[in-house]
């Protein structure tokens, strides 16, 4: 009996793991993926198949954590976000460092806050506001946002600025990315170090001293990831009765500590395999199809780690829940910005891996116009479809800039 309550608990927990985000469809292409990794297929091919699989791969990463933050409470559960919420990001990264692929961690980094900024949060607006004159959200929330955002942007714009202005002094040409000077390599150490110090301030701000104005969208958040979870759960025969409230402790429809836990560490593994396959051809890829890295990895990795936030984003706004979707799209920008970039820096410090915080010249140039263009949009506290309109616009220019630049 007590075999087969345990194997009736793991089919259940498998499909649960299945059903949570029907981007979990794109698993097919894990074993492919890996296969062709280990049998050196066409790196085209190689490179497709992994980058599908991880965004399946990026969504039940998501899921585990969310059910981890379910059993150990609220304060934890909020930590566990912030620090698993861009972990695939951050094992493409690390990946990309130990193969010196400076400037695909990069742009990888850059590629995120854009498409959450512009993208996530463009489809948000639109998806929201074309039946309604004006949706609204918190501005203190959307404020301090907005700053932490100002600050991350010139923490990149600052190292530019030194750069070209070391290279006037000495009268030489300016250092490139891949082969900063120990002057900018200095400067990037100290500063991601400054970077981390204000998000975990940031941390202390959203969780301790400040809680109250957070709580109610972490609440509304909580409240609709399990109605997500439910919905996404319940067959097509079901769909007609009428919602109930799903309770933390359901076993139909979270997983247990145990499962999420395993579940946590079998997807970061797969993640890893599948990771290090799409960043192995990405030289050959680029060689054969004349894509730049840039656009590579300012477009395409992005989505990779992206697409289960897209997702819930867009639903949120839809329902009028603008607070929700600021929070995901903004706020993964923010921690992209102020934790998981220095982190890379102070990681590749210690592979001793010359990543650094000076970007090219269009890189920041993209960075400012779109830090300054979401932030003027929020911060009055109100949106609506045409300023979505605008977001995917800048978006859109910006995917053309890069396709076009020359690798």
């Amino acid at each position: 009996m007590d075999k087969r309550t345990a194997f009736d608990k793991a089919i259940n927990a498998t499909s649960l793991i299945f059903k949570s985000s029907p981007v979990n469809v794109l698993l097919v292409f894990l074993p492919f993926g890996l296969l062709g990794g280990y049998l050196g297929w066409n790196a085209i091919a190689v490179f497709v198949l992994n980058f599908f699989a991880i965004c399946a791969l990026a969504s039940i990463l998501a899921f585990s954590t969310e059910c981890i933050s379910d059993h150990v409470g609220e304060t934890l559960g909020a930590l566990l976000n912030a620090t698993f919420g861009n972990i695939v990001e951050l094992i493409v990264s690390v990946i990309a460092l130990r193969n010196n692929q400076i400037r695909i961690v990069q742009t990888s980094m850059l590629g995120s806050i854009l498409s959450n900024l512009l993208l996530v949060l463009g489809c948000c607006f639109v998806c929201g506001g074309w039946n309604r004159l004006q949706q609204s959200f918190s501005k203190t929330v959307a404020q301090t946002m907005s700053s932490l955002m100002a600050l991350a942007c010139a923490s990149l714009v600052i190292p530019a600025a030194f750069n070209a202005s070391l290279a006037e002094l000495n009268h030489e040409a300016p250092a490139t990315p891949e082969n900063p000077n120990p002057e900018i390599l200095a400067l990037s150490r100290a500063t991601s170090v400054v970077l981390l110090v204000i998000y975990v301030l940031y941390l202390f701000f959203q969780l301790v001293t400040h809680r109250s104005l957070f709580e109610p969208a972490e609440h509304e958040l909580d409240d609709e990831h399990h109605s997500i979870r439910r919905g996404s759960i319940l067959s097509s025969e079901e769909s007609h009765l009428p919602e109930v409230p799903v309770s933390l402790d359901d076993d139909l429809y979270t997983l247990s500590l145990r499962s999420s836990i395993i579940t946590l560490v079998v997807s970061t593994l797969l993640t890893s395999f599948s990771a290090d396959f799409l960043v192995g051809s990405i030289d050959v890829m680029v060689e054969r199809t004349g894509i730049s890295k840039s656009f590579i990895g300012l477009i395409l990795i992005p989505i990779i780690g992206n697409a289960a936030e897209h997702i819930t984003a867009v639903i949120v706004a839809t329902k009028d829940k603008m607070d929700l979707a600021i929070g995901v799209a903004v706020g993964s920008s923010m921690q992209i910005a102020l934790f998981v970039t220095p982190a890379m820096v102070l990681a590749g410090w210690a592979m001793d891996v010359p990543m650094n915080l000076y970007f090219s010249l269009i890189e920041t140039a993209v960075l400012f116009v779109s830090v300054f263009i979401t932030n003027y949009l929020i911060l009055d506290g109100e949106s609506n479809w045409l300023e979505g309109a605008m977001l995917l616009g800048t978006y859109i220019i910006i995917a053309l800039a890069f396709y076009f630049f020359p690798g």
